[in-house]
């Protein structure tokens, strides 16, 4: 498929990274030449130089045979323009970066349904989402979240004295009344997809799929449950601290954020009134020690540099800070932050490059079923993703679990019909208009069907 990319900073790089990874046809747009330089130098893509909302960039780019243009530059507005203008010249779809808080939901769907947007994505909010999540339920390392919120997913690392370290899956199952489905375990390098028979070691980080309630009730029965953070933390004042600190003051939380730059901390005054906003710098032990890091439920870091974000986590994890949240955009710095302990991660880059890669599969694949949500999953190891089943899947609707010829490594590890989720057994069957989340490992799906031998 034919994907233009306009902006290739932080966001577009990790946005092409992927979609290269993919297979698909990229071209690179962005007005630095430097920048394309570099870019087509790693990836094996086409470098345009110019303005991504200009007619005659954008025809050099070959908009009009192009089925996919996303927008990913510095200013929303040109995002908007570009998409318009891309749309107009030629182009199937369009995706456009809109981060800024004052436009609301309603002026988006305005927006979206005048300039033909097919999507707008704002990474820093979906990123508050998935921290504001972790907070929600301390205990797990990640939640991600299908289904209008019914279905969950959670990541738990299992300690040296976790009552599942070496016990079967089967025996878990009777032992413990939550209704939860283990879909995935890594340890070490590897990835496993189990069944009943696969034993737990401690050490193990373990994938979890069920209702809110049953993983509420799974944690109270291993004694691991922790209350959701009432006390948080923020160091740096950027859109995503914004967004999760407005979340966090409307269910009641205290919080804090630390910014060293004093006009952003005045902005953030008149933004977020029920938040104490503190003018210095996050580095600073004596500071974060002095506004109750120690007494804090939870520890955010959210600056724009990793190195930072790091460092200070490490620091906050070492005064007993029960839950320390990361902001790491670079993936290389992703695997040494879990080796230097840091477990709670999030990248607004991969949140918005997982979007790109789902959406690109639902338009490359329309037989029987298209993805509608993607997860990456233990540095990519394995992928989690959610299909919506039409009617014309009929090699998999309405056929016991059990009687399909499901490939290895492949687990579907829930539905939901409805409302209802449905942790499938193997009398389980799916059905048109059903939801269902599959469990991949080291392979690349795009229609439900690819689940199939």
């Amino acid at each position: 498929m034919k994907i233009i990319i306009a902006g290739c900073g932080k966001i577009g790089s990790t946005i092409l990274a992927s979609l290269t990874a993919e297979g698909h046809d990229v071209t690179a747009l962005d007005k630095d030449g430097a920048v394309i330089k570099e870019i087509t130098n790693i990836y094996d893509v086409i470098g345009v130089v110019g303005n991504g909302a200009d007619c005659e960039t954008l025809a050099e780019a070959g908009i009009e045979q192009t089925d996919l243009f996303a927008a990913v530059m510095d200013s929303d507005e040109v995002n908007m323009l570009a998409c318009f203008i891309a749309r107009r010249m030629g182009a199937r779809h369009t995706i456009a970066r809109i981060r800024n808080p004052e436009y609301n939901d309603d002026s988006l769907d305005f927006m979206r349904r005048e300039l033909g947007l097919s999507m707008s994505v704002n990474p820093e909010l979906l990123a508050a989402g998935e921290l504001y999540n972790m907070l929600r339920l301390p205990s797990a390392i990640k939640v991600e979240k299908f289904s209008g919120q019914n279905l969950e997913m959670i990541e738990l690392h299992l300690r040296d004295d976790s009552p599942l370290g070496g016990m079967k899956l089967s025996e878990m199952r009777t032992r413990y009344k939550a209704k939860i489905l283990v879909c995935f375990v890594r340890r070490g390098e590897d990835v496993f997809i189990p069944d009943g028979n696969f034993t737990l070691e401690c050490g193990d980080k373990i994938g979890l799929t069920a209702s809110h309630t049953e993983i509420a009730r799974l944690m109270r029965e291993l004694g691991i449950v922790r209350r959701q953070a009432k006390s948080v933390m923020i160091l740096g004042g950027s859109r995503t601290a914004f967004y999760l600190a407005r979340r966090l003051t409307e269910s009641g939380a205290d919080v804090r954020i630390i910014e060293r730059d004093e006009a952003q901390c005045e902005e953030l005054c008149s933004l977020l009134p029920r938040a104490v906003i503190i003018h210095g710098d996050g580095a600073d032990q004596e500071l974060l020690l002095e506004e109750g890091l120690g007494v804090t439920d939870a520890f955010v870091s959210l600056t724009g540099m990793d190195e930072e974000n790091i460092l200070v986590s490490i620091f906050a994890q070492s005064r007993g800070v029960p839950k320390v949240i990361t902001k790491i955009n670079r993936g290389e710095l992703e695997k040494m932050a879990g080796d230097l302990g840091l477990e709670s991660i999030v990248s607004p880059r991969r949140i918005m490059s997982d979007i790109l890669v789902s959406y690109a599969r639902a338009l490359e694949n329309s037989r029987g079923s298209h993805v509608e949500t993607l997860y990456n999953l233990a540095d990519n190891k394995a992928e989690a993703l959610e299909f919506i089943v039409s009617a014309d899947a009929e090699n998999i609707i309405g056929i016991p679990l059990k009687n399909l010829q499901i490939r290895p490594g492949i687990l579907i590890a829930g539905i939901m019909r409805g409302r209802t989720p449905i942790l499938p057994s193997g009398n389980d069957v799916i059905l048109a208009g059903d939801r269902v989340v599959v469990i991949a490992a080291q392979q690349r799906l795009g229609d439900l069907s690819d689940i199939l031998k």
